[in-house]
């Protein structure tokens, strides 16, 4: 990519050349030079020299005659081609290139007079510090005037509560400066690096990391800082601001800064009079991973430089505001929101909101709506920013008492035709008016609509009003019995709920629940003419028309925020439908949306087709009586239909497709069949079942099979048939021969067949016994399934066939069936079939739920269909209805993935046998008890000459088939097999090593582990739950003795607490029974027989301890519980035999020596197997029986009986020669 980019950047030069001249040519090769040797991006230069001197072959120098022209092509080419805008060439004769001189240091006065010109500082409004740095010093200035700066600057600076940095004149400065800078923002706990500076003419790369140490105090984190950033801001300035936004310390206003370099330097080409500026050192942000040169550092707030600090200061005010605006809205919110119970968890969300992230007030206001909004999901509660004052709405003028000679000019009334009633008013009264309303409305409104057949309500022109006259006005539209409840109202303010339910006298004529309402509604639709079409729409009372209303609700209150443009809106009134759903403002949608000069005409089209309601509803459910497949099912839903409507339920329903829509919801949650579908067809749509089949010519045979039928035969001879059609038994007959050697014959002796449904989506069911008797013997036939027809009214049992064209498919052999979500009708029969009758795996999706045979019948001479099932289907296995959510895989898989698991279970099934025989023989071969091992090894090889691992779809379901009768013959929970999968191979134990934890670890690991207390009468207490091996407990046998033995070891007896100990290794046994036991008399403690090596050994106590020893003299008692494994039983079992210890508690869980884990073949499955026993003289063992302890009591009170039967030994008094020992069943040690 490099050397094309300086390919290109050579023809850009010379392009243009009609001739070559060595001066050109000779300029191009010493710029090369200087840029190999100085660009910061050396590997952008590779083939830069070969590229010109090819170009130079090539004779397409450019040649332009004048200098200060060569130079702009020059720095075009240069620039195009590396992309580097810094890249500059000139010409300048007599000019010299810049050289970096070390100039030694001014004196302190002239430094500090440079300071005071470079750095200039200020205390604004609200303690906030203001610093602006024109130059970044270099480290020696700052050795040297660093004092004076903070005696006369920083001192003020770092007093204030946030700083204003600003950099937006900053153009020049030394890198060894950035450190000094950076680190007064960051803590001294620990150093961080914040810049990585290649330098090219070095060919290094310069680290630059925070400092330890500083003059003065530290800016504290907790404080905000906002840097000032601009077009000018350049170079090592640039680098400052990109080190404090990406360490989030501080928040960047203003412009994208120059996209400058930290070191840049102009060189001579050659001995020319031509110059080129280069970069020389490059900045790599450890932080990013990338740079902010030649792109700039872009601020988070975006102003013009001249804006910025007046943003900035804006910005701190805002911020220093938040604590108060936080404080006062849940102050606010405790008091007036209505969601009491939601108070407390919004109070903690908005304390979430983090100051230094505001960067204005609306973005305040956006933080805060977030917040609220996660809580409360309430879009009634809003904070926003008032462009205005804050006006508290009014009312509005209050109604005249009663004006009866008004009437007719607010409340409109007409009949239409079609005795349509018409009913317009454009606000709603208030409470006092209504008294003298009352007995007005009913004479010049009821009366004149009481004979209409339905009613029109125009609110399109209603602002709303007092909710008053809500359930007034509801209240006509209701009979008087019996009583509905129509709302329930609770108010913050009052702490009050009130509910609205039918007055027993509106006054006037009621118009009863019967007759149709529509209700006609516009964008200025408002508050309480909102309410009453919510209401009417919820109460299925009326179909609304029209346009969504306003949202403008009187359900809240608004409050500015003190000192503040914020206004928070809170709602103080929960409404409550009668549906008890709260209503969270919003507009009313209207069942039809049409404009509002529409909504009157949509009104009386509905009307018309309101009118055709009852009659399309009762005959759907009349249609679903006569030909549903479940009669009873089919009369449920009729009664539920006819219930919907009286209920109102279809109102909504504004043409055929909403109804129909409608409809088909509620066959569907009604039935729970999801096959039942209304649908809307402007043409009668065809129905397959009644067009007779055609029976294809032999030109098209060849066609259709080879558009059905994919045929393959896959490695290890597994068949694959895909086919996505079922048809008709008749045209299967017809095309038989060539079926049966173009598809068949290919198949038929495959050693497995794959057979491919996934986009199969049915068909004729009459193909399905034809195709499952090639899967089934001749003798007997068997049985598929029964259908009931409900159209004949019919049971017909479907069996295979004695006879088929063919051969047919072993029953031997394995079939799997791919299944999808697509999969039904016929096609899904079949794969039930196959799958009942044991006779197919099923991979894949659970089948779609379809249906053997459906009826398309027209709803009451319209143009409304319903889509029926006709047949249901009975399995032969259980006799019970197949269910319609779909037929369920054995292996559930995306069906994309179905085929390669399907071929993975043949892989694996082809291995079982083997796998089952390996296991068996490991068992044989290291199972502790060798009789039994090799009896388990011989009953699992006859399971396998059975067949029962045959079915096996899983290495996960072959190791619990496995594992369940490994232990069912050996009668050994501890025999088992589990399935380990690749990414947990580092967790298996008995193969995979525990990590031994380093050194350091071991105090600390010691303590946590061992727990230890002395009770009353100096009675020692011990727990441990774990035995660790030998070799680590001697690594650090020193600590055990001085952090866990001292404590215990001159107590007066001890009582050693085991009922948590789930076992481990037993190389450590020995040695804790040793100090149990008196030195110098060998106690045998155990036998052990290791079938692995068919070796015995013995245990016995070893001579030396760490510490001192506890004897044998002193009182133990070891505590047990049913929880007990392992290693901590053998423990028991030895001290218990050895008459050496009393066992109180639980009989144990009966574990085993550590078993050994063996990896059966190539699989994923490993065997644990135990191979170590107990061999003790007297024959007796523990392994899978427990330790039965001395004193059984439940493992709860355990310690409290130990305790009691210690003090009452510890309280005999004890003769000269008397035994002091607890009386412990047993036999007395052994040496």
């Amino acid at each position: 990519m490099a050397g094309g980019s300086c390919f290109w950047l050579t023809v850009l030069l010379f392009s243009s050349a009609p001739a070559a001249q060595m001066f050109q040519f000779t300029l191009m090769l010493d710029m090369a030079e200087v840029l190999l040797d100085n660009y910061c991006f050396p590997e952008n230069l590779v083939g830069m020299k070969e590229a010109i001197r090819q170009a130079n072959q090539s004779e397409e120098i450019l040649h332009v005659a004048d200098p200060q022209t060569l130079a702009a092509v020059l720095t075009a080419g240069v620039q195009g081609a590396l992309n580097d805008p810094r890249l500059l060439v000139s010409y300048e004769p007599g000019g010299s290139p810049t050289e970096t001189v070390d100039v030694p240091l001014p004196s302190p006065e002239m430094l500090m007079d440079l300071v005071q010109h470079s750095i200039k500082f200020e205390i604004l409004q609200n303690n906030v510090g203001y610093l602006r740095i024109d130059h970044i010093f270099e480290e020696g200035v700052v050795k040297v005037v660093g004092p004076a700066l903070v005696d006369k600057i920083w001192k003020y600076i770092v007093g204030t509560d946030a700083l204003i940095l600003d950099l937006r004149y900053s153009d020049s400065g030394k890198v060894s400066g950035i450190p000094f800078v950076i680190s007064y923002f960051c803590d001294a706990d620990h150093k961080i690096h914040i810049d990585s500076i290649y330098h090219r003419p070095s060919n290094s790369t310069q680290e630059v990391w925070t400092l330890p140490r500083l003059l003065g105090e530290r800016y504290g984190k907790g404080k905000d800082v906002l840097v000032l950033i601009s077009r000018n801001t350049r170079g090592v300035a640039e680098d400052v601001a990109y080190i404090l936004k990406h360490l989030d310390r501080g928040l960047l206003v203003g412009e994208r800064t120059a996209g400058g370099s930290l070191n840049i330097q102009k060189f001579r080409i050659g001995s020319s009079g031509f110059f080129i500026t280069v970069p020389l050192s490059r900045s790599i942000s450890p932080i990013t991973g990338q740079s902010w040169e030649v792109n700039g550092v872009f601020p988070a707030v975006l102003v013009k430089a001249d804006q910025a600090l007046e943003k900035a200061t804006s910005i701190l005010a805002v911020r220093k505001a938040v604590p108060g605006v936080i404080r006062r809205v849940t102050e606010l919110l405790g008091t007036y929101y209505s969601f009491v119970d939601h108070v407390p968890a919004l109070a903690r969300q908005v304390s979430k909101v983090a100051y230094s992230a505001v960067v204005s007030e609306q973005d305040l206001a956006a933080k805060l709506n977030y917040e609220l909004q996660a809580v409360c999901e309430d879009p009634r509660l809003t904070i926003r920013v008032r462009s205005e004052p804050h006006v508290t709405p009014a009312h509005g003028p209050a109604e005249p008492p009663g004006d009866p000679g008004s009437l007719q000019h607010r409340y409109r009334v007409a009949i239409l035709p079609g005795n349509i009633g018409y009913f317009r008013f454009d606000r709603f009264p208030d409470d006092s008016a209504l008294p003298g309303l009352t007995p007005s409305l009913a004479g010049q409104v009821w009366e004149p609509i009481k004979g209409t057949d339905h009613l029109i309500i125009d609110l399109r022109f209603n602002t709303g009003g007092s909710s008053a006259a809500v359930s007034l006005l509801l209240s006509h539209f209701q009979e008087q019995a019996p009583e509905v409840l129509f709302f329930t109202v609770y108010n913050r303010l009052t702490n009050a709920s009130t509910e609205f339910s039918t007055l027993p006298d509106p006054g006037g004529v009621s118009y009863g629940s019967q007759r149709g309402i529509y209700v006609l509604t516009s964008h200025r639709t408002a508050t309480a003419a909102e309410e009453f079409a919510y209401l009417m729409q919820s109460l299925s009372r009326a179909t609304v028309v029209g346009e969504i209303t306003s949202g403008t609700l009187l359900h809240s209150r608004s409050f500015p925020i003190d000192s503040t443009n914020l206004l928070l809106t809170i709602p103080f009134i929960n409404f409550l439908d009668n549906n008890g759903e709260y209503w969270l403002g919003g507009g009313v949608v209207p069942d039809a949306i049409v404009l509002a000069e529409e909504a009157l005409e949509k009104a009386k089209d509905i009307i018309v087709f309101h009118a055709e309601v009852f009659k399309l509803v009762e005959d759907t459910g009349s249609l679903l009586k006569v030909h549903y497949a479940i009669p009873e099912v089919a009369t449920s839903v009729s009664a539920v239909l006819s219930t919907k409507w009286l209920e109102g339920s279809y109102r909504s329903a504004v043409d055929y497709e909403s109804l129909a829509s409608q409809l088909t919801s509620d066959l569907k949650e009604i039935s729970g069949d999801h096959r039942l579908h209304v649908f809307y067809s402007d043409a009668e749509p065809d129905v397959p079942e009644d067009q007779p089949v055609k029976i294809p010519s032999p030109e098209e045979l060849s066609y259709i099979i080879h558009a059905l039928f994919k045929v393959e035969v896959l490695p290890r001879n597994v068949g694959y048939l895909r086919f996505d059609m079922m048809t008709d038994a008749e045209i299967i007959k017809v095309i038989g021969p060539q079926l049966l050697e173009q598809v068949w014959n290919k198949l038929v002796n495959t050693d497995t067949l794959i057979i491919d449904m996934r986009y199969n989506i049915g068909g004729y069911s009459t193909a399905i016994p034809i195709l499952c008797s090639y899967f089934f013997g001749s003798e007997p036939v068997r049985h598929l399934y029964t259908v009931f027809d409900r159209s004949t009214l019919s049971r017909s049992d479907i069996w295979t066939m004695p006879r088929v064209l063919g051969q047919r498919y072993a029953s031997h052999k394995d079939i799997y069936i791919l299944t999808s979500h697509i999969t039904g009708s016929a096609a899904e029969a079949f794969t039930r079939a196959m799958r009942e009758l044991n006779r197919a795996t099923v991979v894949g999706e659970p089948t779609i739920g379809g249906a053997l045979s459906v009826g398309t019948y027209r709803i009451a001479n319209s143009n409304l269909y319903v889509s029926i099932p006709n047949q249901v289907v009975f399995s032969a296995v259980t006799g019970k209805v197949w269910s319609v959510s779909g037929a369920e895989p054995d292996v559930t898989v995306q069906a994309n993935e179905a085929l390669d698991v399907a071929l993975g279970i043949i892989e694996l099934r082809a291995k079982v046998p083997w796998i089952v025989r390996t296991a068996g023989k490991l068992v044989a071969d290291n199972y502790a008890f060798a009789e039994t091992g090799a009896g388990v090894a011989g009953q699992i090889a006859e399971l396998v000459n059975q067949g029962k691992y045959s079915i096996i779809n899983s290495e996960v379901e072959l190791a619990q088939e496995l594992s369940e009768d490994l232990q069912k013959l050996s009668g050994d929970k501890h025999l088992k097999v589990a399935h380990i999968p690749e990414n947990s191979k580092d967790h298996i134990p008995g193969v995979v090593p525990m990590p031994i934890p380093p050194p350091e670890m071991f105090e600390d690991l010691i303590k946590f582990s061992f727990q230890t207390k002395v009770f009353e009468n100096a009675i020692g207490y011990l727990r441990f739950d774990m035995f660790g091996d030998l070799e680590l407990i001697t690594q650090v046998s020193d600590l055990m003795v001085q952090h866990v033995w001292n404590k215990i070891a001159n107590t007066t007896a001890l009582i050693v607490d085991l009922r948590y100990n789930i076992g481990g290794p037993t190389s450590s046994i020995p040695a804790l029974c040793s100090y149990f036991f008196d030195d110098g008399n060998p106690v045998l403690l155990d036998t052990i027989y290791s079938r692995s090596t068919d070796t015995t050994s013995e245990l016995w106590t070893i001579p030396r301890v760490a510490g001192e020893r506890y004897g044998s003299k002193r009182e133990l008692i070891l505590l047990t519980s049913n929880f007990t494994s392992g290693a901590a039983e053998e423990f028991v079992f030895v001290m218990k035999r050895l008459g050496r210890a009393l066992v109180v508690g639980e009989l144990t869980s009966g574990g085993c020596h550590p078993p050994q884990t063996y990896h059966v073949d190539d699989t994923s499955l490993y065997l644990t197997i135990p191979t170590v026993r107990s061999s003790s003289p007297e024959g007796v063992s523990w392994e899978g029986t427990g330790v039965a302890p001395h004193l059984e009591v439940p493992a709860g009170t355990a310690l409290e009986k130990a305790k009691e039967i210690l003090r009452s030994h510890l309280r005999i008094e004890r003769g000269p020669g008397m035994d002091s020992h607890i009386s412990v069943p047993g036999h007395s040690p052994r040496t």
